[in-house]
């Protein structure tokens, strides 16, 4: 079983590495590029089935900065 936990800047954050990117991509020729946002995946493997509240806890509060940040958490089975 593993936690599959993905942190991105917030919509309301400017987001540099997403516009270097884009720009990036639209040189080597993909003109039509839209906005890009970069983020983070971390993998968590876990023993047993995991208490949720507590992963939630985790990503609040260790893997991702709120102010900033949003997470999605999801538990593959």
């Amino acid at each position: 079983m593993k936690a599959v936990v993905t942190v991105m800047p917030k919509q309301s954050v400017l987001d540099p590495q997403g516009a270097a990117v884009a720009q990036a991509m639209r040189h080597h020729g993909l003109e039509s590029v839209g906005k890009v946002r970069v983020g983070k995946s971390i993998e968590i493997e876990l023993p047993a089935e995991p208490d949720e509240s507590t992963l939630h806890g985790l990503c609040r509060d260790l893997l991702s900065n709120p102010v900033i940040e949003d997470y999605t958490l999801e538990i593959v089975r």
